[in-house]
């Protein structure tokens, strides 16, 4: 390539790699900047270097809220992938009803977490709720979901999977019908049963859709807020507490920006190392698959 046509090539690239420096890597640097500060929100701050840090590393509610962002990831990303595959796999197919089945499972994507939220207090509650009048109704107590601890993050964790089932459905829609239609006349003619053509052909042809889904859930369900917020408040005493929830109640309502600022720096550092991670143990899968 001349070097005319690397500069014209570097001109088209270059407004969108301004944009993305400004909106991406500039926030980045000013977080860390900020963690590095002992500052509220109407004080220029002090330099505190890694003083917030250590305070995280001492401070209990932190890492508890780790631990609860984290199984609520673990119950959310495995359920949420399954489940959304096997709707997939029902409909993909050419049909009316499928076409409307696919319309309604993605409706629930477009609400806002405001709305989701408020659905699943009037499905969830024990007093007035679906499920306490139906527990009522066959003369049994209702569970407490909104105020038992175990409970509540399995009603966070209902509450994301139904909220979120749309787009990871699309995107194993999509991939199933990149996989050729060829293939699956041949495992006809050799007699294949359905579990074969899943396991041997539906299954590895979908790897990388897997795999994208499974990291865009564990980056999206490691930032879960609006849920944790609205519905339980991060009770009941803490035990839905999760590592975004634990940010804003410390930046807005202790008003600690650098305290905060620290968590968030940390958040970020634990969504990268899990996605590499991840991608880490793929290209070994697939490098070993290769191999054989």
């Amino acid at each position: 390539m001349r070097r005319g046509d690397r500069l014209a090539s570097f001109g088209f690239v270059a407004p969108f790699l301004a944009i993305y420096l400004f909106i991406l890597i500039y926030p980045l640097l000013a977080g860390i900047g900020l963690s590095m500060k002992r500052v509220d929100l109407f004080g220029g701050g002090s330099f505190v270097a890694l003083d917030n840090y250590a305070r995280l590393a001492a401070d209990p509610v932190f890492h508890a809220a780790i631990l609860q962002t984290l199984l609520l990831a673990a119950m959310i990303v495995p359920i949420l992938t399954v489940v959304s595959l096997m709707l997939a796999l029902a409909l993909n197919r050419p049909t009316r009803d499928a076409a409307v089945f696919r319309g309604i499972f993605f409706s629930s994507s477009v609400l806002s977490v405001t709305i989701v939220t408020l659905i699943w207090r009037f499905v969830l509650a024990p007093d007035a709720g679906l499920l306490g009048e139906v527990a009522q109704g066959l003369g049994t107590s209702p569970l407490p979901f909104l105020s038992d601890p175990t409970l509540a993050l399995w009603a966070l964790a209902i509450t994301t999977i139904w909220w979120s089932i749309g787009l990871p459905m699309m995107l194993f829609l999509a991939g199933l019908q990149q996989i050729p239609g060829d293939i699956y006349e041949a495992a006809a003619l050799d007699r294949a049963s359905r579990w074969t053509i899943f396991w041997r052909i539906t299954l590895p042809s979908l790897r990388r859709t897997v795999v994208l889904v499974v990291m865009l859930q564990t980056a999206a369900q490691l930032q879960l807020f609006g849920q944790s917020q609205l519905l339980t408040a991060g009770g009941p005493n803490g035990a839905t507490r999760t590592m975004v929830l634990f940010m804003f109640e410390t930046a807005f309502w202790r008003w600690e920006l650098g305290y905060a600022a620290a968590a968030a720096e940390i958040l970020f550092m634990l969504i990268v190392a899990l996605t590499l991670a991840q991608y880490w143990f793929t290209m070994r899968t697939s490098e070993a698959g290769n191999g054989r």
